[in-house]
């Protein structure tokens, strides 16, 4: 994507110089430049962003924030900090008035691994406590906190677009069944094993509309690739490259930016929601939501730039 576009920049520098004409270079050039800068900051990692050490958080165009795994030497792999520090960062970004909505990718040759044995290792074989009663007790402790590593990703209001390239494995399928929108690039291959306690026998089905298929997986651990993914809408949107993908995110996170904040936080609430109750149930509970929610100015701003027949990428919305 990136050589393709700097093909294009170089073709057209080399004909409006040999035209004379300054101008297109001018702004031929301050609309592309950017653009592209903003993927190359995407596609590339800087490294762990304190606080985190697993954790990069840039912000590579206004609003949207990059969240990326950073543990390229261990494959991504999830190790302790990771599960706290995703915690602590969707919370964050969750409270950020300046954050509209959330990339997440994974640094490296692969989006992620899975859990870091070594690292998780002494929590799950060696819980703490005296007895049985006790054991299950601080072992119930850590899994439901395992948990909320990939829960408060869906209960972060802000959308989360998930940027996958390579192989994703293990506690991989559990986070991006969490995130709202999901992109590949290249050849998917996802490795379902164990029974899976931090979300993805629980989302999956609903993710994919097929129990048949989830067992299937689930049972056999086997591999499932791009196109298979694709036609089941595991993924919606598959790239030849991390790259052309990371360009791809930036785009869709941009037409989501320039949205009502109201808008978008509040549909995402009610699609979760709906999810998981019956239909007369999210009714009523849209019914409760918009009774308040449709007395923002963003409805007047929308409709009177549909009457001025304006286009509504251009109507500025205020922070939520």
């Amino acid at each position: 994507m990136l050589i393709w576009c700097s093909i294009v920049i170089n073709y057209y520098w080399c004909s409006v110089i040999n035209n004379g004409c300054s101008v297109f270079r001018t702004v031929f050039a301050a609309l592309l430049i950017p653009f592209l800068n903003a993927v190359r900051g995407m596609s590339s990692s800087g490294g762990p962003t304190p606080p985190f050490t697993t954790l990069s958080v840039t912000r590579p165009a206004e609003p949207t924030t990059h969240v990326e795994f950073c543990r390229p030497e261990k494959r991504n792999a999830m190790n302790k900090a990771y599960w706290l520090e995703m915690v602590d960062c969707f919370n964050q970004i969750a409270q950020d008035s300046e954050c509209r909505v959330v990339v997440f990718s994974g640094a490296g040759k692969l989006f992620t691994s899975g859990i870091d044995p070594m690292s998780m290792a002494s929590d799950i074989l060696q819980p703490e406590g005296d007895d049985t009663a006790r054991i299950s007790w601080n072992l119930r402790r850590v899994i439901t906190q395992y948990q909320e590593t990939f829960s408060v990703i869906e209960k972060c209001p802000k959308p989360v677009i998930v940027a996958i390239h390579g192989a994703c494995i293990g506690a991989g399928v559990d986070l991006i069944t969490a995130c709202d929108i999901r992109l590949h690039a290249g050849c998917l291959e996802v490795d379902i094993g164990l029974a899976a306690d931090v979300g993805t026998l629980q989302r999956l089905p609903s993710v994919i509309g097929s129990r048949s298929l989830v067992n299937e997986l689930a049972f056999t651990a086997r591999k499932m690739y791009a196109v298979e993914a694709k036609s089941y809408g595991l993924v919606s949107r598959v790239f030849p490259d991390k790259e052309t993908m990371m360009a791809g995110a930036l785009e869709m996170a941009g037409d989501i930016t320039r949205k009502s904040p109201v808008a978008v936080q509040g549909t995402k609430i009610n699609l979760i929601y709906s999810r998981d109750h019956s239909v007369p149930e999210a009714l009523n509970y849209i019914n409760t939501w918009n009774m308040s929610m449709l007395q923002t100015q963003d409805l007047m701003k929308s409709a009177q730039a549909a009457m001025e027949k304006k286009n509504l990428k251009e109507v500025t919305f205020s922070k939520l």
